[in-house]
């Protein structure tokens, strides 16, 4: 399977493993400046690359930095992000700052994760009802402790 990566910049970093074990591929920040982020505030970075997926039933997600997160309060402002398989466009990654502090991303920065995954895409069937199951409509809580 191959992941085809355009530069949409020259100073752009191609996604990297950081170990053979990693899931996905770090996204870097294409900057000419450092960007600063306040607290509370949301910026859309650039990465510099667009991206090709192999087929239609697959899907990037892109995910926060771990390290980001916890030391920094930074957290993508969206969850998670969604490459659709059809997307030529580039990537841009929505970070937002949830802490007190502000916090300077510098070109080249690593920030966020890049995960490649098989999308299932079942038939829509509009039923009457559906099977009972032990759990029934229970929500939040509703299997453990609340």
């Amino acid at each position: 399977m191959e992941l085809k990566v355009k530069k949409l910049n020259e100073s752009a970093t191609l996604p990297t493993r950081a170990t053979q074990g990693s899931a996905g591929y770090d996204l870097y920040a294409c900057l000419e400046n450092a960007t600063q982020i306040a607290p509370g505030q949301t910026v859309k970075i650039p990465t510099g690359i667009a991206i090709a997926l192999p087929d239609n039933n697959h899907v990037a997600l892109i995910y926060a930095r771990s390290g980001l997160s916890v030391n920094h309060g930074i957290a993508l402002a969206n969850s998670v992000g969604v490459i659709d398989s059809d997307y030529r466009g580039e990537i841009i990654v929505a970070l937002v700052n949830n802490s007190q502090i502000p916090y300077t991303i510098e070109p080249q920065t690593r920030i966020a994760q890049m995960v490649i995954t098989p999308v299932a895409l079942p038939q829509l069937i509009e039923v009457p009802d559906l099977e009972e199951t032990a759990r029934g409509s229970g929500g939040f809580g509703s299997s453990g402790t609340k």
